[in-house]
């Protein structure tokens, strides 16, 4: 079928277009997913009191550090459960639009395809820059609105 049209090597016009519907495609994925909940999932840690000695708190910092890498293993595991497992055809468009392909017809692709299309844009400076600058204006504008 040829090389994938991807956001890194589409028109102008293009891009624009295909990154809002991405971004509404991603809205409804996270939503679908709950992937944001699921990060936000945190360990039981340990208090350190007040009489603590440096190596109680030491020894507390280590088992809590512990905890705390246990548990973001957990959240990744749950998390890939959620996007490959529970919701494989939702994730499956949004690397389909990531190429153009509509949803409808992404399983006409390799899933190599898809990969190494997603690769390509992820390692692409100007199409990451873009985004890590919209999701910036995101945070400042939903900041400022929270402010008035």
């Amino acid at each position: 079928m040829g090389e994938l049209k991807t956001l890194v090597t589409c028109k102008p016009s293009e891009f624009l277009r295909q990154t809002n519907r991405i971004k509404k495609a991603v809205e409804k994925w996270l939503k679908d997913t709950d992937v944001m909940n699921i990060r936000k999932r945190l360990p039981s840690l340990e208090v350190v009191a007040l009489n603590a000695t440096d190596e109680e708190r030491r020894e507390i910092a280590a088992r809590n550090k512990k905890l705390s890498e246990e548990q973001a293993k957990k959240n990744l595991s749950a998390i890939l459960d959620a996007i490959l497992e529970e919701h494989p055809q939702e994730t499956l468009e949004l690397l389909g639009l990531c190429c153009f392909v509509e949803p409808s017809e992404v399983d006409n692709y390799k899933v190599t395809d898809y990969l190494n299309a997603f690769n390509s844009i992820i390692n692409d400076k100007a199409v990451i820059d873009f985004f890590i600058s919209l999701a910036s204006l995101g945070q400042t504008s939903t900041s400022n609105a929270s402010k008035a």
